[in-house]
């Protein structure tokens, strides 16, 4: 395998300090050699900068602006990002073990691949051992799309030159800016998308998504409009995509 594939790992981040610390130390404990960290901080007033600058390599980047959220600053990591992949790492996410990058890396030595995604378990945020919700991705079809089915972002690793060519973000979304950019890359059929079968990423519970139920409605509206804007009936998908979490906390309680 060619150990001179870039991954270039994108972490957004504001106030972040009391957890950008693991996550940065999850990712250099990664076995695979060729990695470049762009940290876009939306300019915290708490320490996350000392600490992100403390902890960061020679060749990795460090950005610390304002900013109009956090699609604004993915795409201000793509933008500076190097990497012939480039993954995102939340600044309150930890990679599920070591040899993530490794396996991801792995999958796209083939370079017809052109996107790589896996599983995903949410952790209680203090007690990141115990598991709240499974996240199990299962293996991409893109009939699956109309149905409300969308692998996790976090576990999301696409090549750079693919973001070039089909765009980035949509900053018009507060929060489900994720969901309608993997819509656009998982419905191109220039993309070639390879599931990895493994957790590949553990995510704090508390979300901007589902810490209340207005935020909650709010998710909800802007999944309707990502779904009209890439050819999705929100009347079948909406329903299919909230009712497809049930599972994953069934599964964690067994697990």
């Amino acid at each position: 395998m060619d150990k001179s594939l870039t991954i270039s790992v994108i972490t957004a981040c504001f106030n972040s300090e009391e957890t950008i610390g693991d996550a940065i130390a999850t990712l250099k404990q990664q076995t695979w050699p060729a990695v470049e960290h762009v940290v876009v901080d939306g300019a915290s007033k708490d320490g996350t900068v000392a600490i992100a600058r403390n902890t960061l390599g020679d060749s990795d980047i460090l950005i610390s602006e304002p900013d109009q959220g956090i699609y604004d600053a993915l795409n201000k990591g793509i933008a500076h990002a190097s990497g012939e992949v480039v993954g995102f790492l939340h600044s309150d996410d930890l990679y599920a073990h070591d040899e993530v990058l490794s396996r991801v890396a792995a999958c796209f030595a083939d370079p017809a691949v052109g996107a790589v995604y896996g599983d995903l378990q949410y952790v209680q945020a203090d007690k990141t051992e115990r598991v709240i919700r499974h996240w199990k991705s299962g293996p991409f079809n893109r009939g699956k799309l109309k149905r409300g089915w969308m692998p996790p972002h976090p576990t999301f690793f696409m090549r750079r030159e693919l973001y070039r060519e089909l765009g980035g973000f949509d900053l018009a979304y507060r929060i489900a800016g994720d969901y309608d950019a993997m819509l656009r890359y998982l419905g191109s059929e220039k993309v070639k998308v390879v599931y990895l079968p493994e957790v590949l990423v553990k995510m704090r519970v508390g979300g901007a998504s589902n810490g209340s139920l207005k935020q909650i409605l709010h998710k909800s509206r802007e999944d309707i409009a990502a779904m009209r804007n890439n050819g999705i009936n929100p009347i079948v998908a909406l329903p299919c995509k909230n009712l497809s979490k049930l599972p994953q906390f069934i599964k964690a309680r067994l697990s």
